[in-house]
């Protein structure tokens, strides 16, 4: 009977290894192993995504950079040799937790003070860590020959315990662990995983007499362990510390959500607030009313008829602020799929003032099947008219029904959706991401099309015409050749430059569509909108509108995403 080095195999009755204990024990490491080192990858990615933007690109290439380099290892490790074949494996979980655990965390530091380097650190954690998780397969595999008979059944107990415990973790990742902790503590959770995998590996086969220089082992496995626990205990403080390292401003309010990342900055000598979402200014408070007006009061001012509105995207209050100036608004749907933005935008005391409380009375519904319907019962919001009762109560006006759906946009707007609306406003971020190039689509805008009565309208946030001109005029086109008529307008935010927009009727030629808005009037409480303004916005200097490209975007061709990426943001 062969032997492998530092091993010694089961020996009747007397041995200390139990016939099928090892195998069991081993299975269950691959089960955690596999499953850990997974959401290590994810971790990767989606810091990656959130310092660099474009969450495709991102996942694409940790991942595959992390295949290439566990495939690396499992040839590599053939020179390993199996003396000590047990200890090895130890020190590689010890040394995957260390990595893991504080990845994350070097990561934003490195974005934050030696950004030019910043790649060198990511790709270094990611070809680490990859590497090391290319190890642990080989080396169990190795361990476990001798306690179980047969190549085949060893590769189906170690395998498949691998890719179920994979399985496993990335439900718990979705459903779990993104919903209840940051990215800088779910990595030392899973540093914890692997830590526990080593420790109970060590206990059990030292135990048996089959690890040497225990007292060693043990030392540093308690140093790791006190490592990650001091780690996961103070994380946060490291991560808004180097957070702040990547604003200019102070933060005030600093939130992870399932689908992104919400930092709120404060300037007090300007007495300005502003929103980043995954790193990007979403608006700020000087001038987010300047957007907002042009975003919503055109729209509104075209349609006669605003009962039913619906909002896609708006999760920050802000464009329902706005329609609530209309008294003849007698229902407002939101669909926003983050459920962490709208209660940001409801609960925050900055964000109340700025939206003006538009999302304190709404309805949130969780699907998209409730509240779509006939029948549906709105809770209606009020506000107060400045007149009180004899008692001293302020008394109130009711505005509107606001319903906030915290689901798919693409979902809340298909064949389900038995309603019309007579104004349809897009207020989406930029299509920096595939699961937003999908909402800049020929497809969605049909279903917008589908949605709008006769005699309504919809308006599309849609970039920079100045900064990013293709991508702008892809989104025109693409509503275009959905059944539209449009009507582009551009106004400068000084927050961001130049900023556009997208109307479009399904009968009104862009003319009369401009002319309508012209004959107006808007509400009296705007702070810069007015009719002179808008006109001037539906004038575009020379070739500003011209372009070699006539393609549109769709689910399979999202051309969009490419404009925007690549071509975006690029003057010459």
């Amino acid at each position: 009977m062969s032997t492998v080095e530092g091993v010694v195999p089961m020996v009747g009755k007397d041995s200390r290894i139990k016939k099928h204990t090892p195998s069991i024990l081993l299975g269950a490491t691959m089960f955690f192993t596999g499953g850990a080192g997974l959401v290590a990858e994810y971790i990767l990615s989606t810091v990656s995504t959130y310092v660099l933007g474009n969450s495709i690109e991102q996942f694409s290439v940790v991942i595959a950079l992390s295949l290439l380099m566990m495939g690396v290892a499992s040839l590599l490790q053939k020179f390993i040799s199996d003396k000590n074949i047990i200890e090895k494996f130890i020190g590689a979980e010890i040394l995957l937790a260390l990595l893991i655990g504080f990845s994350p965390i070097a990561m934003y530091a490195a974005y934050g003070t030696v950004k030019d380097h910043f790649a060198l650190i990511q790709y270094s954690f990611i070809v680490s860590i990859g590497f090391i998780i290319g190890l642990e397969i080989p080396l169990v595999m190795r361990i476990n020959e001798k306690y179980i008979k047969g190549l085949s059944t060893n590769i189906a107990s170690t395998l498949s315990l691998d890719y179920v415990g994979s399985f496993v973790f990335a439900l718990l990742w979705v459903f779990f662990l993104l919903r209840k902790f940051p990215l800088t503590e779910i990595s030392f959770i899973m540093a914890f995983v692997n830590l526990l995998v080593a420790s109970v590996t060590f206990c059990y086969f030292a135990k048996a007499g089959l690890v040497k220089k225990w007292t060693r082992i043990l030392v540093v496995i308690t140093a790791t362990f006190c490592l990650i626990i001091f780690g996961f205990v103070s994380n946060r403080g490291w991560a808004m510390e180097l957070q702040q390292k990547l604003y200019d401003d102070p933060i005030v309010y600093s939130e992870t959500t399932k689908y992104q990342q919400l930092v709120m900055t404060e300037s007090k000598s300007l007495g300005e607030y502003s929103l980043f979402i995954n790193g990007n200014k979403q608006f700020s408070s000087l001038d987010e009313h300047i957007y907002h007006e042009m975003l919503v009061h055109p729209v509104m001012t075209l349609v006669p008829d605003h009962s039913q509105v619906l909002v896609v995207g708006g999760g920050d209050g802000l464009a329902v602020r706005e329609l609530l100036k209309y008294p003849d608004v007698e229902n407002v749907d939101l669909v926003d799929i983050d459920p962490g933005m709208i209660r940001f935008s409801t609960e925050n005391p900055i964000m109340s003032q700025l939206n003006k409380g538009s999302f304190k009375d709404a309805r949130v519904h969780a699907s998209a099947s409730e509240g779509v319907k006939p029948g549906t019962l709105n809770r209606p919001v009020f506000k107060g008219n400045d007149q009180f009762n004899d008692k001293g109560r302020e008394m109130v006006d009711q505005v509107a029904s606001v319903n906030i759906f915290t689901v798919d946009a693409d979902l809340f707007v298909g064949p389900e959706n038995g309603k019309r609306y007579n104004v349809i406003i897009v207020d989406l971020p930029d299509p920096e991401s595939v699961e937003l190039s999908k909402l800049y689509s020929q497809e969605f805008y049909r279903k917008l099309n589908r949605l709008l009565s006769d005699t309504g309208a919809i308006v599309v946030q849609s970039t920079s015409p100045y900064h990013a001109k293709e991508a702008y005029l892809t989104i025109n086109r693409t509503i275009d050749a959905s059944g539209f008529s449009t009507l582009p307008y551009h106004v400068n935010v000084p927050s961001f430059g130049d900023w556009g927009w997208v109307m479009a009727t399904k009968k009104t030629t862009s003319v009369d569509m401009k002319e309508e808005i012209a004959a107006g009037s808007f509400p009296s409480d705007t702070q810069y909108i007015t009719q002179d303004v808008f006109l001037g916005s539906t004038v575009f200097g020379k070739g500003w509108l011209d372009s070699e490209n006539t393609d549109i975007s769709t689910l399979m061709n999202p051309v969009i995403l490419d404009r925007y990426v690549h071509d975006g943001w690029k003057v010459d």
